[in-house]
């Protein structure tokens, strides 16, 4: 007698397997957001605590009897080094950094992906391999070179490099101006387009979702640069944000204002934070398209 299966249960078993896969994503995903939020949560209830409850509760995710708002409205500004000239620090380096290195980037990306000249690949490759070498490998030579030019205690080496453009930014635009169809370009070129005007009113209108998450990126990475700024910056004037936090200790002969410091890191962290909240859609948006191609 043969076996007779109902395709109807069979749809129902598709069905509930496919609820279930779901199910297990969405647990798994919330699971990790909670793991992920958790030290914030504790950041911000512990910058609210005297220092004296911070070394008696720091395990605790409660928010603290009598909550030293004081933290955030005027005591973090009144430390020395002064936190808000570091936060002014970081946000001319950074923004002036990625502004020119994005621009010039992104022209580096459409001459790799539309343009034709000797040695594009070569040169393609040669500079792909440039990020396969450490930091730590090429750290004492730069410090060398920028120390015999007169660099260090400036921002120059901090922006400098920046500026004549992101290996990585380039891979990315690259890839994704790659997928612009070429006849467009053809075509600019036959009505008598030059290139730079190709590139500014063809490419990087189609490129804008690519240049705005990279550039996003760029600067999460600019804004928590701790090692090169504590290299080449002394004086307190100049230090970013990052090293600023990490000199705060200094003010402090006996015990550490832990309070304090998680008060300075979670206003350090506000920028980086609101960014990627508005821009999240550009970045995952990016990044899906880009696999995809």
């Amino acid at each position: 007698m043969a076996l007779i299966i109902n395709p109807k249960k069979r749809v129902m078993s598709k069905t509930s397997l496919n609820n279930l896969d779901a199910l297990s994503t969405y647990a798994f995903l919330v699971i990790g957001s909670v793991l992920m939020i958790i030290p914030l949560i504790w950041m911000f209830f512990s910058s609210l605590k005297t220092p004296a409850q911070f070394l008696t509760t720091q395990l605790s995710l409660a928010m603290p009897e009598n909550p030293q708002w004081s933290n955030f409205t005027h005591r973090v500004w009144q430390m020395n080094p002064k936190l808000q000239l570091g936060i002014l620090n970081s946000i001319i380096i950074s923004f002036s950094t990625i502004i020119v290195g994005t621009f010039v980037s992104s022209l580096a990306a459409f001459a790799y992906a539309k343009l034709r000249f000797p040695g594009k690949q070569k040169l393609f490759l040669a500079e792909l391999a440039t990020m396969m070498i450490p930091f730590a490998v090429i750290m004492i030579p730069q410090f060398i070179m920028y120390a015999r030019i007169g660099w260090l205690n400036t921002w120059f080496p901090l922006m400098i490099p920046g500026m004549l453009g992101n290996v990585s930014m380039i891979f990315f635009l690259r890839q994704y101006m790659g997928g612009i169809p070429t006849s467009l370009v053809e075509s600019a070129r036959i009505d008598g387009a030059g290139y730079f005007r190709i590139y500014a009113q063809i490419i990087m209108p189609n490129a804008k979702p690519a240049v705005a998450a990279q550039a996003i990126l760029w600067f999460m990475g600019a804004w928590n640069d701790f090692f090169a700024p504590s290299i080449y910056l002394n004086e307190p004037r100049k230090l970013t944000v990052q090293v600023m936090i990490s000199q705060l200790n200094a003010m402090y002969a006996i015990q550490t204002d832990y309070p304090l410091l998680l008060t300075a890191s979670l206003i350090a962290l506000l920028p980086v934070l609101i960014i990627f909240i508005i821009f999240q859609k550009q970045i995952i948006a990016s990044v899906a398209m880009t696999g995809l191609k």
